[in-house]
């Protein structure tokens, strides 16, 4: 199945380094929606028997007047449409700290980033310990007190890709700068905001670095 994703993140930048490793990647398909088709597949197939018994018990008899036979596949596209519906229901919005304030970067290399505080997470598609998500549209909106020696800079991958980047870099005052991308994406594909090398990104308790996203449809 193919997927059409969004995403917003919203970053923000000073000037105060930290050494932050990159953490692996890890799949990125939630086990609750999982269990839930598990769970909707046994049903499935438990109507399925119960309905061809039926058709065999009815065999030959007249039905009373107003009321029509349900043909069985019309019973397997309501258990469809509601499997489809779980890989619908997707979004999130998370902030870059969970407390307190301070600058993340620079490092040396691109470093993920990994946002912490999070407000709305439907469908699990966003994972807080490795910066991972599923959804399909991503836009990012980053900005820092200007630094000549360090940019306000982050780029968009797709499973090791570098797909676009949002750049804006000033001696003084205050720097802002975004962009975003619609993704097809297919099962397994990874979806990652990197800050660049040498850049760094800011926040605080007013939560001003943020990244969102939502699925627009399926394929």
């Amino acid at each position: 199945m193919e997927i059409i994703m969004f995403f917003l993140p919203l970053l923000l930048v000073c000037s105060i380094s930290a050494d932050q490793p990159e953490t692996p990647l890890q799949p990125p398909c939630p086990q609750d929606i999982h269990a839930v088709l598990r769970e909707m597949t046994a049903s499935l197939t438990e109507q399925k028997v119960e309905i061809r018994t039926l058709k065999e018990h009815n065999k030959g008899k007249i039905l009373p007047l107003g009321i029509t036979e349900v043909p069985l596949s019309q019973h397997v596209l309501v258990n469809i449409t509601q499997i489809l519906m779980l890989f619908t229901q997707v979004a999130f919005s998370a902030s870059l700290l969970e407390q307190g304030e301070g600058d993340t970067g620079p490092f040396n290399d691109h470093t993920t980033l990994i946002f912490k505080h999070v407000v709305t997470n439907i469908g699990n598609a966003y994972n807080k310990n490795t910066g991972n998500n599923t959804e399909c549209h991503f836009s990012w909106h980053i900005g820092a007190h200007g630094d000549a020696s360090h940019a306000v800079y982050a780029l968009l991958f797709k499973n090791g890709e570098r797909i676009f980047t949002a750049y804006e870099v000033q001696p003084s005052h205050y720097v802002t700068t975004s962009n975003g991308a619609s993704l097809l994406l297919q099962v397994g594909d990874q979806v990652l905001l990197h800050l660049a090398t040498n850049a760094k990104i800011y926040d605080n308790q007013n939560h001003l670095s943020t990244f969102s996203g939502h699925l627009i449809f399926t394929m």
